[in-house]
């Protein structure tokens, strides 16, 4: 069965669909799907934002037959994905779809984790003693043990850190409630699953499970279609390396301490090994160093506290020890020993090859690690390699006009098929890009009261419903105090409240104003007029100092390359891109985006930049934006 046709004027969805807009992109790109799926090919498309392409890739995965694995950059895509479009392409189509949804393991409830937490002591503190009853009641009926759908308990309830899964606590088979644990009921009907639908952030946590032989929660598959592939490599690099953090030794010991009372009501010895644990973490993450500006410090070899270090090994492999010559053998104490044993992993990974490592301050939960300097090798050998069929689509994958920046981060280096399908959007006459020129460097002392100006009269004249998108937390209140109060319209400051609490208290005003910084850059949905203005402070470029991105610039400048036109500017480029798509999200969707960075419009590679984003009308002055609000009737 074609599944252009499906998608076509004449076809079931056409005639089924109320309002049905026939898209000859989305066309184009489900035969590329489809046929990479029939001839086990590796395809790039970058798939323009309303080309509908979820169906694009969904009913090629439906029609083929295999097992097809269907990743997306967040939960909120995979609900949408179970909860809406396979409903709707069943009902329309006349097909059964065989999916399932497999989230990431902390968002399911562990039995035995559960069980401890009920047994020991720290039942009876006032922080869980209110919502353990809750939790108790909503355990004996739940059929899915997802900690979504118990909305009674707030999602940052301490209670939760105490009783979720994680890859650090799994015992696999060898758990007494192996049988009714909900990974595992998840995992089993994954199996029998055609189709499976998971996140970035649990395909790789996967991926790394395999390689160690133990407790992979997915089962296998034949193809994978990676949605919002452009956040591949972030995601890869975070489970490509390791990291050791004082939580992790916190939950460690606290978990520690339950199982071993529950054996045997607490022994001496383990107890004195565990507060060595904590005391020997606490002078190692003393003795590291850091970043006065914030943000990760780079740790060479010289920097780690060799002394303390050792001594925290040490005394993590005495509880590893300990643990592992418990009489008579009890499996949850032979997780601590594991666990312990990971943590030592990750200590000695820090002067690994082919990575950088860091150390990171902060009054919560300080922490070092290594990441990967480059995650390309590591994606050809344990996923290119591994997997027939790979299908990359993202709405921002191209910088430039082409996929040679994304096809080198992801080590994509054998024969691809490449589609650029170009958005239905009428970009030149729905959008207006404002670039001014006259804007002092933003690295220019007098850039923040200059950009304040310009964005308190951007937001009057379209009469607010306005995000402005800063490249950073200080920048974001900085500008949050200076525009913020001079504004007659309500404004909010990412962190005030919830995000979505945020989105939707926006989309309720009509005409408010919210300042946010990466998290609000991309995976934000707000169509029709109460967004009609977006405002990006700076071009996003990475932070240089950061140690893994001067570890990348190095090896580029090594090999003879500029790093900064092949790894700075096109991952800025990206990210401008997807900033950009706030914007547009409805054919009847109408706006200005302002980048008050004058570089990309003064310096030769702001044309990187400007070839990167959508084709919107080019507008350099004031009074060009505030004619074209007029004549739009954005600022009625």
């Amino acid at each position: 069965m074609d599944a252009g046709h499906l998608l076509g004027p004449n076809g079931p969805l056409a005639r089924g669909v109320s309002g049905y807009e026939h898209r000859p992109g989305q066309i184009r790109m489900a035969r590329a799907v489809q046929d990479a799926l029939e001839h086990d090919g590796m395809l790039l498309v970058e798939a323009g934002t309303g080309t509908g392409k979820t169906w694009a890739y969904l009913i090629p995965a439906a029609l083929s037959g295999r097992r097809v694995l269907v990743s997306t950059g967040t939960r909120a895509l995979q609900d949408q994905i179970m909860e809406k479009d396979l409903p709707a392409l069943e009902r329309h189509l006349g097909i059964e779809i065989d999916a399932a949804c497999v989230k990431g393991l902390g968002n399911y409830l562990c039995l035995r984790r559960f069980g401890e937490l009920q047994r020991s002591s720290d039942a009876m503190q006032p922080r869980f003693a209110r919502t353990l009853p809750v939790l108790r009641s909503w355990v004996e009926t739940t059929k899915t043990g997802d900690r979504a759908d118990l909305a009674a308990i707030a999602e940052e309830d301490p209670i939760w850190a105490r009783v979720v899964s994680g890859s650090d606590t799994r015992i696999g088979a060898r758990c007494e409630h192996y049988d009714d644990c909900f990974v595992t009921r998840v995992r089993r009907r994954a199996e029998g699953a055609q189709l499976i639908v998971v996140n970035h952030h649990l395909f790789f946590a996967d991926l790394a499970l395999r390689d160690t032989g133990f407790a992979s929660v997915l089962p296998d598959y034949d193809a994978v279609v990676f949605d919002e592939a452009h956040q591949l490599e972030d995601t890869a690099t975070l489970f490509f390396g390791s990291r050791f953090s004082t939580a992790m030794i916190e939950q460690l010991v606290r978990d520690a301490r339950v199982a071993v009372r529950g054996e045997t009501g607490g022994k001496r010895h383990e107890t004195r090994l565990l507060d060595a644990v904590l005391q020997r973490a606490s002078n190692f993450f003393a003795a590291l160093p850091t970043n006065p500006n914030g943000g990760r410090a780079p740790l060479p070899s010289d920097a780690v506290p060799e002394e303390d270090l050792f001594a925290l090994d040490n005394a993590l492999a005495e509880l590893s020890a300990a643990c592992r010559n418990w009489k008579p053998i009890a499996e949850n104490v032979l997780q601590i020993a594991r666990r312990a044993d990971q943590l030592r992993d990750a200590l000695g990974s820090l002067e690994a090859p082919g990575q950088v490592s860091w150390s990171l301050g902060g009054a919560r939960s300080p922490s070092v690690g290594s990441s990967p300097i480059d995650v390309g090798p590591l994606l050809r050998e344990r996923l290119h390699e591994r997997v027939p069929c790979i299908v990359f689509t993202s709405a921002t994958l191209t910088t430039g006009g082409d996929f040679k920046f994304i096809k080198r981060r992801l080590g994509i280096d054998a024969e691809v098929s490449e589609e650029v399908v170009e958005s239905p959007f009428r970009y030149e006459e729905q959008a207006a890009l404002y670039a001014p020129t006259h804007l002092p460097d933003p690295r220019a002392s007098d850039f923040v009261d200059a950009a304040a100006r310009e964005i308190l009269e951007l937001i009057r004249m379209a009469k607010g419903g306005a995000f402005v998108l800063c490249t950073s937390l200080r920048m974001m209140r900085i500008l949050a105090k200076r525009v913020g109060d001079e504004l007659e319209y309500e404004w909010f400051v990412q962190g005030d409240a919830p995000k979505q609490t945020l989105l939707d208290r926006f989309r309720d005003q009509g005409n408010a104003v919210l300042f946010a910084t990466a998290s609000f850059w991309e995976g934000v949905d707000v169509p029709g007029s109460a967004l009609r203005l977006v405002v990006i402070d700076k071009l996003p470029f990475e932070v240089p100092s950061d140690p893994v991105v001067a570890a990348r610039c190095e090896r580029l400048e090594e090999a003879g390359e500029s790093s900064f036109m092949r790894y700075l500017v096109p991952a800025a480029a990206l990210s401008l891109k997807q900033g950009f798509g706030r914007l547009i999200r409805t054919t009847q969707d109408r706006g200005v985006v302002a980048i008050l960075d004058s570089r990309i419009r003064r310096k030769g590679y702001g044309k990187v930049f400007m070839r990167s984003l959508p084709p919107a009308r080019v507008c350099d002055t004031l009074d060009e934006v505030r004619a074209l609000l007029v004549s739009s009737s954005l600022a009625d």
